[in-house]
């Protein structure tokens, strides 16, 4: 994964740099799922804006994972390792995870749709 995606060229004065790290809560599930599992295909998408949270939040995100580091692994074993890689993440801020882990033999090339929001007065 590329750092570029964090980076902003941001004015400041005097000695300071000019560039400023700007790290966003779905790029750091990207890289630490990246580092951990080494997958064959991630999707971190942010569904916040499917939710009834504020503009450009970053609460509620869907996960797709494919990754040899699942072999062997049940389905709840699986889901606690994302939980375990992501967990000040879901400390400081995320809402909500779905979470779609597979095997490379298991994956089909696509996740299912999520469902439309029906709290926080939505339906």
């Amino acid at each position: 994964m590329s750092l570029a995606i964090g980076l902003q060229r941001w004015p400041f004065s005097g000695d300071k740099s000019y560039l400023e790290v700007i790290l966003t809560l779905q790029t750091a599930l990207e890289s630490k799922l990246t580092a951990e599992l080494k997958p064959l295909h991630l999707e971190v998408i942010n569904e916040s804006h499917m939710h009834n949270v504020p503009p450009d939040s970053e609460t509620h995100f869907k996960v797709v994972v494919v990754s040899e580091a699942f072999a062997g692994k049940r389905l709840v074993q699986r889901h606690q390792m994302v939980y375990g890689i992501v967990a000040e993440e879901l400390r400081g801020g995320v809402h909500a995870l779905a979470l779609h882990t597979h095997l490379p033999s298991e994956w089909q090339g696509r996740a299912p749709e999520s469902p439309a929001c029906l709290g926080g007065g939505r339906g």
